[in-house]
């Protein structure tokens, strides 16, 4: 396929959103009426020749069907489609589960379907679809009042992890809360540039590598197109991302990497009705007994719960707040078993303005399981503080590859156990490591730690634009506000 048809693919796509949002459509409904329509357009391609593929769609609803019809009778049987194809088995009820048509303009649904049925998809290369889809996952990300940037973590984050981690063939690899699978097709992308794999590797890596959770059935469902436009797995295959909430019990599958960034809420909550009939928040605790502490912070329940997931030899990179490094009580418990249990060998401090969740201070985690022992594995975790005097807007100034190609270079992937090489000590550089005995020692286990200087404190010249002030300053005003949110929630809980 030539390139002009290639982009002229692409503009007919964004042209048909842009379109939309005018009739008030927004790009997630958009992106989800093309997640069920291109899906049933490659149904029908994979059910001709040469493919001749039964794939379980009902005569009465299959790609035809929509075709040949328009107008109120058009908009009439799509919704009886989607009603009833939520209900069939396999990919095909996990593409279609709770979905609605979100275009009420009966013509441009005829528009759409029909822009569709011009493209043979299934001859379409991966890289063309997957870009497509892609693009229009950030587009949507991007649309905060959707409320999907909590599932889309930033590409150029993602990349970092994985050239750290350098997953290798013939491996497992997991994520308890995938969100939109960017984890996964960024170390498909590259297991499948780094290394000749065969026949049967090739297999493995498209059937047997993959496997998530996400118990939001949207983000689910955009997950599976996803991956699946990005030729992981089968239409007809098995679901590689179950529905089901990870941290309820330990499924007994061990993973070789683990790559992921959990959802950013602290606390798990469950709605109740008390004897009054009046409904109630009650914290929900995860009973486990694989799990160091019990706690109603969903997000130690996570790193316990990763822990848990990797073999012995397994690997994982992991997303985390602030409050994960220095909160007391069970947070001192699970970093100082993590330190204990595992090489808990990296940290990178993040810096705020690159995630669609506003105010977010997070850091990357990068621990390696081990066997059981009487001494602790860690013997000392190296920090990469890109945080400080570090400004990132999410329009202006995004997170990019080169930002963190400094902090890939002192991982020092290709040996991580010969970090000291080739830089000099500076008391300005971002790069630092601190012995077990030293973080042991600190008040709590805080790892929190940091040795720069904010040099906009002391120096006027080198200050931020004023329109990255003011971001960082609604960043910091809505932290804290969440932070005053959780407070307020603690105390309804204990007054009840």
């Amino acid at each position: 396929m030539n390139d002009n048809n290639t982009s002229s693919i692409v503009s007919k796509v964004w042209s048909y959103c842009n379109a939309l949002r005018d009739d008030g459509v927004s790009y997630g409904d958009y992106l989800e009426q093309l997640t069920y329509l291109i899906f049933l357009k490659m149904a029908d391609e994979y059910s001709t020749p040469p493919h001749n593929r039964n794939l379980g769609i009902p005569d009465k609803y299959r790609w035809e069907s929509l075709i040949s019809r328009s107008g109120a009778e058009l908009e009439s049987h799509y919704n009886e489609l989607l009603k009833e194809l939520a209900n069939a088995k396999g990919i095909l009820g996990q593409i279609f589960v709770k979905s609605q048509n979100k275009i009420q303009n009966p013509s441009m649904l005829y528009k759409v379907i029909q822009m569709i049925n011009g493209e043979r998809w299934t001859m379409l290369g991966t890289d063309v679809k997957g870009d497509i889809y892609e693009g229009l996952l950030e587009k949507n990300a991007e649309d905060t009042k959707s409320g999907a940037g909590q599932y889309f973590t930033p590409r150029a984050l993602i990349f970092a992890m994985v050239e750290c981690v350098r997953p290798e063939p013939d491996r497992t690899i997991a994520d308890p809360a995938c969100g939109t699978g960017g984890f996964f097709l960024t170390a498909y992308d590259y297991l499948l540039h780094n290394y000749p794999l065969d026949k049967e590797q090739k297999k493995l890596l498209k059937f047997n590598t993959f496997a998530g959770n996400e118990i939001v059935a949207s983000a689910r469902r955009l997950c599976l197109m996803n991956m699946f436009l990005h030729n992981i797995g089968e239409i007809d295959g098995e679901v590689p991302i179950s529905p089901n909430d990870s941290l309820i019990a330990d499924s007994g599958n061990r993973y070789d990497y683990v790559l992921a960034n959990p959802p950013f809420g602290k606390k798990s909550s469950t709605t109740i009705t008390n004897d009054k009939g009046e409904e109630e928040k009650e914290d929900f605790v995860y009973n486990r007994q694989d799990f160091w502490t019990t706690t109603s912070n969903k997000q130690l329940n996570f790193v316990q719960h990763i822990r848990t997931m990797l073999k012995t030899t397994g690997k994982a990179a992991v997303v985390v707040p602030d409050n994960v490094l220095f909160e007391g009580g069970a947070g001192e418990i699970v970093r100082t078993k993590l330190m204990q249990t595992t090489d808990l060998h990296t940290i990178l401090r993040l810096p705020t303005g690159i995630f669609y969740a506003q105010g977010v201070k997070a850091n990357v985690l990068f621990f390696d399981n081990k066997p059981a022992s009487k001494d602790p594995w860690t013997k000392e975790v190296w920090i990469y503080d890109y945080r400080t005097n570090i400004h990132h807007t999410l329009k202006k100034r995004p997170l990019k590859k080169e930002d963190l190609a400094d902090f890939i270079a002192c991982y020092n992937p290709s040996n991580r156990h010969e970090r000291q090489s080739g830089r000099e000590p500076n008391p300005e550089d971002r790069w630092r490591k601190f012995s077990y005995s030293e973080i042991i020692s600190r008040d709590k286990t805080n790892l929190d730690i940091f040795w720069l200087k904010d040099k906009s404190l002391a120096d006027l010249d080198n200050l931020p634009e004023p329109d990255e002030i003011a971001e960082e300053i609604i960043e910091n005003l809505e932290a804290g506000l969440q932070s005053f949110k959780d407070v307020l929630e603690r105390l309804n809980v204990i007054s009840l």
